[in-house]
């Protein structure tokens, strides 16, 4: 069993990632609403889990099966990314118990995750180096993200003690790391899954990293409303580039399978999602009051998270000997991942403009931890047995 549970990248990292993403959630939201105390800050235990223990071990289960192939170089050896595995296991155990017990266990874990994330971008280094492969470019862009990750890690352990900057951390993560990181994927990937023929813009990615590098560093720095209208004109100018580009990529023209369509709205969701956040921002200006981040988490689940349902349905199928196709129960998980994101936005409304639902933050956690959960009970039979 041991052999077979580690005998493909993808199947332990994925294990991990959706195992965290139920764990890391519900204690987050007991500790939000007081019923659990945390020696650290909830909303800084929220960010770092996500991103560094949830979203960090789909992202390794999926590029350690699949950048091998981009660069045409053999693939990673099990041992290998086990010692990575295990050592991104045992951070996550030692930062949950160190979130209620010591900030200097969670520190301790902290170091241990930012090592197996150095090790990740180490052996990527080492597989795009030794690629014979020309035409590099979408594997040179996720490279950059998986660096730019190990700077966020450090980021977040230096803001544990130094408050201030705290938001510079979180915004790289998120941005710099786990949504550009998504983004260098989907483009490469989902025109290639729907035989688009749209002709490819060698600077397209490269435009929008500076325009993450731009957002990221507005969103750092709300210190004013003029530096929140220069976000917005970010926003606006990422909403009309990335809609104009994948409108090209010719999407509508096919009648897709349920496995390719979620992809497409997944994709879909990150301009829409710039645009709905500069709505937002200019609202928060103009009736002096806070949304709760709700663009953040419109990129964050109806981009990011639709993607991570999406493609990782699609690889652990595909790994598994089975047919890449949506029907049953796993058809139902595709409609419910655009629930959540319809439950998360009703929540930030409700902040903003203070109805005073508590009801539906209750919703939201709850709409997230039936996503996760029926997935990870519908496919990590797969995962661990392989078929």
């Amino acid at each position: 069993m041991k052999s077979s549970f580690l005998s493909q990248p993808h199947r332990p990292f994925f294990i991990l990632g959706v195992v965290n993403a139920v764990i890391m959630m519900t204690f987050f939201a007991f500790s939000y609403k007081g019923v659990l105390t945390m020696v650290i800050d909830p909303l800084f235990f929220h960010v770092y889990t996500i991103i560094f223990t949830v979203f960090i071990n789909f992202f390794l289960g999926f590029v350690f099966t699949t950048y091998p192939r981009f660069t045409a170089v053999e693939p990673i050896s099990q041992d290998i990314y086990t010692h990575i595995f295990f050592s991104m296991l045992l951070g996550s155990v030692i930062f949950l118990l160190g979130a209620y017990l010591s900030v200097w266990i969670s520190l301790g874990a902290m170091f241990i995750i930012t090592y197996a994330n150095y090790k990740s971008v180490d052996l990527l280094q080492k597989i795009y180096r030794t690629s014979p492969i020309d035409d590099l470019d979408d594997a040179y862009w996720i490279l950059r993200s998986f660096q730019i990750s190990v700077i966020a890690n450090i980021l977040m352990i230096i803001s544990l003690f130094i408050q201030p900057i705290q938001d510079i951390a979180i915004a790289v993560s998120f941005f710099m790391f786990g949504i550009f990181l998504t983004f260098a994927v989907g483009q490469r990937m989902i025109p290639f899954f729907s035989h688009s023929m749209s002709q490819k813009n060698p600077y397209f990615v490269k435009t929008i990293f500076i325009l993450f590098i731009l957002k990221t560093s507005f969103f750092s720095f709300e210190i004013n409303d003029y530096i929140k209208y220069l976000e917005i004109l970010i926003d606006l100018i990422l909403f009309a580039l990335l809609l104009k580009k994948f409108l090209r990529w010719n999407l509508f023209e096919i009648k897709p399978a349920p496995i390719l369509w979620i992809l497409h709205i997944g994709l879909f969701w990150l301009p829409a999602a710039f645009f709905i956040d500069a709505l937002a921002l200019i609202a928060e200006i103009l009736l002096e009051t806070s949304f709760s981040f709700l663009g953040i988490h419109l990129i964050a689940l109806g981009f990011l998270s639709t993607l991570l349902i999406g493609f990782g349905t699609r690889v652990t199928y595909g790994h598994s000997g089975q047919v890449p196709q949506a029907s049953g129960l796993v058809l139902w998980l595709f409609y419910f991942t655009q629930i959540v994101v319809l439950t998360r936005f009703l929540y930030s409304i409700n902040i903003g403009l203070i109805w005073n639902m508590e009801i539906l933050f209750y919703i939201s956690f709850g709409a997230w931890f039936v996503l996760f959960g029926l997935w990870a009970y519908k496919f990590l039979p797969v995962l661990i047995k392989g078929s």
